[in-house]
Formats: C-alpha cells, sequence, structure tokens
C-alpha cells in the first residue's frame, strides 16, 4: 500500500493525507475542534472537512480508523431510569496561555514518507 500511494501522491499530498488521517483519528477520540487543530497544526476548516465525510461520507475513514459514525458523542447515556436529568454544561472560555508548540504525532502514513 505504501509504494501505490508513493506512486500516485506528491510528497505534499502524502502529507496532506496524512494530516487528515490523523485528525480522523482525533475525531474519533472525541477531541475537540481547537485541540485538534491544535495538536496537528491543521486549520480548523480542515478538521471541519474531515468531520463532515466522517459523518456524510462514504465510510472511508470509519472503515481505515474503525471510527464510528457519532465520533463526537463523548457523553455516556445513562444506566438507570430513576437518575435526575443533569443541566447542561455551561460554555466557560478556554483559558489563554503561552504554550511552546507540540510537535506534530508521526501517523501510519508519514512512517512510510
Amino acid at each position: 500500500m505504501a509504494n501505490f500511494l508513493r506512486d500516485i501522491g506528491t510528497l505534499s499530498e502524502l502529507q496532506a493525507w496524512s494530516e487528515r488521517l490523523e485528525v480522523a483519528r482525533l475525531l474519533g477520540k472525541g477531541l475537540s475542534y481547537r485541540q485538534i487543530a491544535k495538536e496537528t497544526g491543521a486549520s480548523t476548516t480542515t478538521v471541519t472537512r474531515v468531520a463532515h465525510f466522517l459523518e456524510n461520507g462514504e465510510g472511508g475513514y470509519r472503515r481505515f480508523l474503525n471510527v464510528h459514525r457519532h465520533h463526537r458523542m463523548l457523553q455516556k447515556p445513562s444506566t438507570a431510569i430513576s437518575e435526575a436529568p443533569t443541566a447542561p454544561p455551561t460554555l466557560q472560555p478556554e483559558p489563554v496561555t503561552e504554550e511552546k508548540p507540540t510537535p506534530k504525532p508521526v501517523t501510519a502514513l508519514q512512517k512510510y514518507l
């Protein structure tokens, strides 16, 4: 597979595919779009586009990464019938801190580049 991808894609295309696979993997883990953009260096537009294809695409990302369709469902369903409903979480702004940029993780595709 790696040889096939190297034959049909330029280096920049391979890097873009690798970035998108990493974005899809992190979406499957339930990270927020901003967290994914910060961690991978991808734009929020790219994260949104990958999320769209995870939800509405032909299933290629889901099949490749074994990610389910509703990738952003983080809350566990209630198992007890008598539990009182909880109030929805309030949105609080993320604290602004100056951090050193984290290095991009190595994805499966990048190992072959």
